[in-house]
């Protein structure tokens, strides 16, 4: 994590803590860990919502190996306009999470096959919750897979419990990792597969 990261990191979380949600961005091994999902081989689609400075996004690169679709959206236009410097083979789009339907469809893309979450969940609302879960499990290949992760030390928080009772809800499979002791602050990742999404929405 360079310097100049913490640094853009640290003032766009001192202009809007409610969508940044943490100090610091994210390490390698807790990048390494919630980006497993994507695979090494084949052309798959992948969408990183919430990249911020990149954390994710580096570790998706280095899995892809120039093979697939890369597209993150990032509500943050500062965040993205560093991002698209930094990564000129990633679509990045300006836009919410929860548009995530529209942001595809004007891409000509249908269903991501992997989503990847960097969303600070604790620092949202119920309803903000519920609607960004839904457009991304809309969004989500019925073999897809949908990754995010939280802090240790707010596992017990009520905004944690709700995200967690609402993915058990959403998936077939929530599958919890060991947690990434290394990262600051420790942080542990929730792997979910198998939407269950009305039947509807598959077409």
């Amino acid at each position: 994590m360079s310097a100049p990261d913490r640094a853009a990191f640290l003032h766009e979380f001192a202009r809007a803590p409610f969508t940044v949600g943490a100090v610091a961005p994210s390490g390698e091994p807790l990048a390494d860990l919630i980006t497993s999902p994507v695979t090494r081989d084949g052309d798959p689609l992948v969408v990183e919502v919430g990249p911020g400075t990149g954390a994710f996004t580096a570790a998706i690169q280095r899995r892809l190996g120039g093979r697939g679709r890369h597209l993150a959206v990032e509500v943050n236009e500062r965040f993205a306009r560093r991002l698209a410097t930094r990564y000129p083979r990633i679509d990045v789009a300006v836009a919410d999470a929860r548009d995530l339907g529209e942001v595809l469809a004007a891409r000509g893309h249908h269903r991501a096959d992997v989503i990847v979450s960097g969303l600070p969940w604790a620092a949202f609302t119920a309803d903000r919750q519920h609607d960004l879960l839904d457009a991304l499990t809309g969004a989500l290949a019925p073999h897809g897979a949908f990754t995010t992760f939280a802090y240790a030390h707010t596992r017990w928080t009520p905004p944690a419990r709700r995200l967690r009772r609402s993915l058990d809800g959403l998936f077939d499979e929530v599958v919890v990792s060991r947690t990434v002791w290394a990262n600051v602050p420790p942080a542990f990742v929730y792997f979910c597969r198998r939407p269950r999404v009305p039947a509807l929405a598959l077409d």
